[in-house]
């Protein structure tokens, strides 16, 4: 004969749920803390993005008005002026794919915890307005006065 499973107490049922909604509401918390720094991060590198490009034209527009130089007049100091704007730009360009790679990382699991985040706040929003819907306490049924 199979051993029967042991049915579940009505007071650890109510610990486990209670457990539950304590974790639910915990890793809101988490999600929401996570959601604020990965949201500052990708700002910073957003910013970093936009100055690196910048300086990028910038660099850019140099490098052509060097070699225009450089055309009109063969000498050692525009041949100097050229190479450095060269490497300034190749190490501006280095340092612009750096910033955009971690920029893409930071920016898919901002997307992610955030679509985490929404679904916590849902489930959080649910489960309380259910409670409240469940411990509302009873009505009091008033007596008919019977007249005769």
């Amino acid at each position: 004969m199979a051993k029967a499973k042991p049915v579940v107490k009505a007071a650890a049922l109510d610990k486990m749920i209670n457990a539950s909604t304590e974790s639910l509401s915990k890793a809101c918390d988490n999600a929401a803390t996570a959601v604020t720094k990965k949201s500052a991060e990708a700002k910073k590198l957003l910013a970093e993005v936009k100055r690196h490009l910048k300086k990028k034209a910038t660099l850019t527009k140099r490098n052509k008005t060097a070699a225009a130089k450089l055309k009109k007049d063969l000498n050692a100091a525009n041949k100097k002026a050229v190479a450095g704007v060269a490497k300034e730009l190749q190490s501006t360009k280095a340092a612009l794919d750096k910033a955009r790679a971690s920029k893409s990382v930071v920016m898919t699991e901002l997307a992610a915890l955030k679509v985490s985040s929404k679904r916590l706040t849902a489930y959080t929003k649910a489960i309380a307005a259910a409670d409240k819907v469940l411990n509302k306490p009873a009505k009091k049924r008033r007596k008919r006065n019977v007249t005769k």
